[in-house]
């Protein structure tokens, strides 16, 4: 799928561009490459991913973005387009202002009646599950070059987790692999 851009007209291209480089570098590179998401090949492969930079700095922007985003996914074959990463460089930089974000997002879905079609999955380079200290290695399966809103159809999560036997191992897996590297391994990627 080719990468859309959402960055409005007086924004810098080349550092849309750039953005969304690092988003696909670290989707390679991490997320298929250590195998963090065993569903996350194949859609890649087959290029049906969306990434869209937005130039949203304020919540409100950020949300009419990504309620554009989830009529896109809605209204395109999932042939075709399976899965959005919304890429918000200049929003949510603070991991607890993205924490709360993300559930203005969900009622998002909720209020565009897409709950249980649609699904919303959150990385930030901050990102730190609850209860775990910030340098935790863990706190990597959901950390990301920039701020994304990762938009998931239902369906497909549903197929994915029934095809792979041991769906409920992945997150131990992930942190078992991402104890082996180490964050300065990480780091490299």
């Amino acid at each position: 799928m080719t990468a859309a851009c959402a960055l409005n007209p007086y924004a810098d291209a080349r550092a849309a561009n750039d953005v969304e480089a690092s988003a696909r570098r670290w989707v390679e590179n991490v997320v298929i490459g250590l195998n963090l998401c065993p569903f996350a090949k194949a859609v890649h492969a087959k290029k049906q991913i969306r990434y869209v930079v937005t130039a949203a700095t304020e919540p409100d922007d950020l949300i009419a973005e990504l309620e554009h985003e989830i009529g896109i996914l809605i209204d395109t074959d999932p042939l075709t387009l399976d899965t959005t990463l919304l890429i918000h460089p200049l929003a949510m930089h603070a991991f607890i202002d993205y924490h709360f974000f993300v559930g203005e997002a969900d009622a998002a879905l909720k209020r565009l009646e897409v709950e249980g079609a649609l699904q919303i999955a959150g990385f930030h380079p901050e990102y730190c599950f609850a209860g775990s200290e910030p340098s935790d290695v863990a706190n990597y399966t959901n950390r990301s070059p920039h701020p994304m809103l990762h938009l998931l159809r239902e369906a497909s999560v549903e197929r994915a987790v029934a095809a792979f036997p041991d769906a409920a191992d992945i997150f131990e897996g992930n942190i078992a692999r991402l104890r082996a590297l180490g964050i300065d391994g990480l780091r490299k990627l």
